[in-house]
């Protein structure tokens, strides 16, 4: 991997997880926080937000919070490393090439079954930092008040493109069928790109301006490519889940570029 210029860290026994992505200049674009829980967690554990990049399946929010693939430890697999759950395995294979870094995975599991996958990325941006989206798209806004429906940018009087100075709100914005989308952060530029064919996506933007956790909040800025439009099972109606075909495999695949 190091002879890109970009380059990436994995931790195989916890989830999988990415704590560190630098870009071509050396920016560290994951952000981290200081969580020693982190290193203790078992499946079924409550989520711990230790911040870098995630792996969420089959779910988001819900139980298991944050999905199952985050708590368990990933093995060794040909070109990746592999996860394996009561119902289901999941292979992500990592590539580091002049293109960025490239997620390739594999999931086989049952016909039929519904699920939620997400790159549950923490980034480290700057108040000045921005998010580029076509303009006008239709957006999903979830908060303590329930669900909304807007259109990129704005969610009333809020540009929600800007990720501003703390504010007081936590907000969880989904895309639907988008499949790219980039964070601007003066000179310096983060795209993600998401490959999916048969499968309903999205890409999902935590924006917490230190609204969340109630009690001891903190900024926390996330960008969550995803399969399903939906953070949740529960929530996800008609066609708004990722469902596994008659071949009981999926495969897509996600490039991150900075």
């Amino acid at each position: 991997m190091n002879s890109s210029p970009m380059t990436v860290e994995v931790d195989p026994a916890h989830g999988g997880r990415l704590p560190s992505l630098r870009g071509r200049n050396g920016r560290e674009w994951l952000w981290r926080r200081d969580a020693p829980a982190r290193a203790g967690v078992r499946p079924g554990d409550e989520f711990v937000d230790a911040g870098g990049l995630e792996e969420c399946l089959p779910t988001i929010g819900g139980a298991p919070d944050h999905g199952d693939v985050w708590s368990r430890p990933w093995q060794p697999d040909g070109d990746g490393l592999e996860v394996t759950c009561d119902n289901y395995r999941l292979h992500r294979a990592l590539c580091v090439t002049d293109e960025g870094v490239r997620a390739t995975y594999h999931l086989d599991a049952t016909p039929g079954w519904r699920f939620i996958w997400a790159a549950h990325t923490l980034i480290e941006v700057s108040t000045r930092a921005r998010i580029e989206a076509p303009d006008g798209r239709p957006i999903w806004v979830n908060s303590d008040e329930g669900k909304a429906v807007a259109h990129w940018p704005r969610y009333g009087a809020t540009d929600l493109s800007k990720l501003g100075e703390a504010d007081g709100t936590a907000l969880m914005i989904t895309i639907p069928d988008l499949p790219s989308i980039t964070v601007a952060d003066g000179d310096d530029r983060l795209t993600f790109s998401l490959q999916a064919t048969g499968q309903p996506f999205a890409i999902a933007i935590w924006r917490n301006l230190c609204g969340w956790p109630s009690g001891t909040p903190y900024r926390s800025i996330g960008i969550e490519p995803m399969l399903g439009h939906s953070p949740t099972l529960a929530l996800a109606r008609a066609g708004g889940s990722a469902v596994v075909p008659a071949s009981g495999m999926v495969e897509w695949s996600l490039l991150i570029d900075g």
